[in-house]
């Protein structure tokens, strides 16, 4: 295994501060694998909230620290007690801690990561840069295969999430969704369900809610569109308090479900639904940008909204 490693890292310093960095990268361990990343995903959900500096406190929060959970890459060196993984071989890394003093949060960010080899998920070399989204693949998987959780009848987002929420439960044979989506630049790209505007919906007794708006001030308006019994799952990421009017809820003995984040298990079940191409996650990476423009990527990601998903190339970085 290599010594003395370092790499080319993303760091948020601070809300709003962004840098790229060279880290020293901690020293291998015999159960880990170095790898070399190909592309890394920027979250416009929990990485927005780490630059903004508005996320909740969480468990290893506090800066600097490396974002990103979302990186694929090559393997280019094993530790001598693996044996199921190979020096060349394309995988997916849903982050890493192991930059020493500097945080790993959650540590995707970076132009070579080390990291054990069990957090790794081989990736066929078709899916290329597309793999960035197989965590977002699998966040939709995990709300969509709870237990005695019903099929989507409403998805409120029309973002990388909702159109794959709505894509997988397609491809489970679910009927297909109606999307809300009030941004006109993002009603567009549907494939094989209806999107519109909340206000040119006028149905109230859909069985099951599905939201990805990230609006803590929704739930009431949501519930009002339930059905008697109806479901509504929290799939977002909220950073405010949340709070509901109880005489409506009470009327349509209304469930509320918090969609938490995805296992291993929904990342096997995606990964099958793309072997199988029942899945497609074309049109879903709308941006692009060298790493050494992370800075400028970041800001568009997050200010953008034609821009769906934004990934950093990290092929040609020092």
């Amino acid at each position: 295994m290599h010594q003395g490693l370092n790499t080319l890292a993303v760091v948020i310093e601070g809300p709003e501060r962004l840098a790229l960095d060279r880290l020293a990268l901690q020293s291998p361990a015999d159960d880990d694998l170095v790898v070399a990343t190909e592309w890394s995903g920027i979250s416009t959900g929990t990485e927005r909230l780490l630059w903004s500096g508005k996320m909740p406190a969480f468990p290893g929060m506090g800066y600097p620290l490396v974002p990103g959970y979302e990186s694929v890459g090559r393997v280019i060196a094993v530790g001598r007690n693996v044996q199921q993984r190979r020096v060349g071989e394309r995988v997916f890394v849903p982050g890493a801690r192991c930059f020493g003093e500097v945080r790993g949060l959650f540590g995707g960010a970076a132009s070579q990561l080390v990291v054990p080899a069990s957090r790794v998920t081989p990736v066929a070399e078709s899916l290329g840069e597309r793999a960035v989204l197989l965590a977002l693949a699998a966040t939709a998987h995990h709300a969509l295969a709870a237990p005695q959780a019903r099929p989507p009848e409403l998805i409120v987002g029309h973002g990388v999430l909702g159109r794959l929420l709505a894509r997988i439960s397609i491809a489970l044979g679910a009927s297909p969704p109606t999307v809300w989506e009030r941004n006109a630049l993002r009603g567009e790209g549907a494939c094989g369900y209806a999107v519109c505007a909340p206000d040119d919906d006028a149905r109230r007794n859909y069985g099951a809610v599905y939201d990805v708006s990230g609006d803590a001030g929704i739930l009431d308006s949501l519930i009002g569109r339930l059905a008697p019994g109806g479901e509504l799952v929290l799939a977002g990421f909220y950073t405010q308090k949340m709070s509901f009017d109880f005489a409506p809820a009470f009327m349509r003995e209304a469930r509320i479900r918090v969609a938490a984040e995805w296992k291993d298990s929904d990342l096997a079940a995606v990964i099958d639904l793309l072997a199988k191409e029942r899945l497609s996650l074309d049109g879903l990476i709308t941006h692009r940008q060298e790493a050494t423009a992370a800075d400028q990527a970041y800001r568009q990601a997050f200010g953008d909204a034609e821009c769906l998903k934004m990934i950093l190339d990290w092929r040609h970085a020092a």
